[in-house]
């Protein structure tokens, strides 16, 4: 079993539902089991700022996927949940990014292990170091902790009272 973490984001419609929609898509997918799941961060938007701010979330999953399936996977659930595609770095209603997968390096063009941008997302480097901050990037050698030290990322990234661990609001009710 690989272990992955995936970083999920949406601004259009219900956020939040789009989130735990998303998360339980991962959690029917074959082999593949979720773990920890950081809080749900509202974050400014990056590139296109005139937009709805963005709920954003890491999760760790483990699975027996390979990358291209699970990306695959990935994209299915994107799908179902109703993502249009548009502009880049434009309003979606779900988008669900394979972050790392063990200490898999990938360089092709239909997908990137470690994520391309990640050194520059604080609203991924957040709430990844929430849930993983010893982990260590394969290129770079770096902890997720000592990424976030030298992020130049500058956006607002805020944690939210919001959670999508099943667990957690299992023993709210």
């Amino acid at each position: 079993m690989a272990k992955i973490y995936l970083g999920l984001g949406s601004n259009r419609g219900d956020r939040l539902t789009f989130l735990k929609s998303a998360l339980a898509g991962i959690a029917k997918l074959e082999r593949t089991f979720i773990g920890a799941v950081s809080s749900v961060y509202e974050t400014e938007p990056v590139g296109k700022k005139d937009q709805s701010e963005f709920f954003n979330a890491v999760a760790e999953i483990e699975s027996t996927l390979s990358p291209q399936d699970l990306l695959r996977e990935l994209k299915r659930i994107e799908q179902d949940l109703g993502r249009k595609d548009r502009i880049r770095w434009g309003p979606r209603e779900i988008d669900i990014d394979i972050l790392y997968y063990d200490d898999l390096v990938v360089n092709d063009e239909s997908l990137q292990i470690p994520h391309g941008e990640i050194l520059n997302r604080r609203f991924v480097l957040i709430p990844l170091n929430e849930i993983a901050p010893g982990f260590v990037d394969p290129v770079r050698k770096l902890s997720i902790v000592d990424l976030l030290k030298f992020c130049p990322d500058t956006c607002t990234v805020r944690r939210t009272k919001f959670s999508l661990s099943a667990d957690e609001e299992k023993a709210k009710r």
